[in-house]
């Protein structure tokens, strides 16, 4: 375990990042490399929260259900990011795989007795919680303002930060995790309303649809803009 958190490809940005290696060997004896398919679960709302996680690569959704049964996508997880709830005894959303996903899973009783005993990692984990929050109060505010061209515009943009690797002439191209269907879902959208602006996006020359899901960011700058017209 050792040599797998050295060679870890998140350690730095992750909240392992504020130990040192001999302060890991807690970690190293609870930590347990764990992969999900696309669509499996990692635990659903109202189970009992066993599990902490790491995820080291893939794309997580945070999701709830509404009153009426539908599912209601709340958030999302990229590498490096915390999954969990240390100190809640139950799930309150559930936690699902939109990609490939490989996490360093800790048992969630244990994990709090290390964040006890090590102050650093807990004022870490602290931190990123309430960097966390507000993002989220953040992107509630702009979301609620944003007219639909912006909202699609800036999603593309978080994905690109999250998922995109740079490519020929300074382009940037990523696949998308999730589904037309998912996306209007995280913005409050319709299917077709969404569909509607990838398309016009593509013919005012800002991104490329290559195929299937792939997504090619042409004109960053000119797609920041069209993100900040409000």
């Amino acid at each position: 375990m050792t040599q797998i958190c050295s060679e870890c490809q998140v350690r730095d940005r992750s909240i392992c990042g504020s130990l040192s290696d001999p302060e890991l060997e807690t970690l190293n004896h609870l930590g347990r490399n764990r992969r999900l398919e696309k669509g499996e679960t990692l635990f659903w709302a109202g189970e009992e929260a066993v599990v902490c996680a790491n995820l080291l690569s893939g794309v997580l959704k945070i999701s709830t259900a509404t009153a009426d049964g539908r599912e209601q996508i709340v958030g999302l997880l990229y590498p490096s990011d915390f999954v969990g709830r240390p100190f809640a005894e139950e799930a309150e959303q559930s936690v699902t795989a939109l990609t490939e996903v490989e996490l360093c899973v800790f048992p969630r009783k244990p994990f709090e007795a290390a964040l006890e005993h090590h102050a650093r990692l807990e004022r870490l984990l602290l931190r990123r919680t309430l960097a966390a929050l507000d993002e989220a109060r953040a992107r509630m505010l702009l979301l609620g303002r944003m007219t639909a061209g912006e909202k699609v515009a800036a999603f593309l943009l978080d994905m690109a930060g999250h998922l995109g690797q740079r490519c020929a002439a300074g382009a940037t191209t990523f696949d998308l995790p999730l589904t037309r269907a998912e996306i209007a879902d995280v913005l409050g959208l319709t299917i077709e309303t969404v569909s509607r602006q990838m398309t016009k996006l593509r013919q005012d020359g800002l991104i490329d649809l290559p195929s299937g899901r792939q997504v090619t960011i042409r004109d960053r700058h000119g797609l920041q803009e069209r993100a900040e017209a409000a």
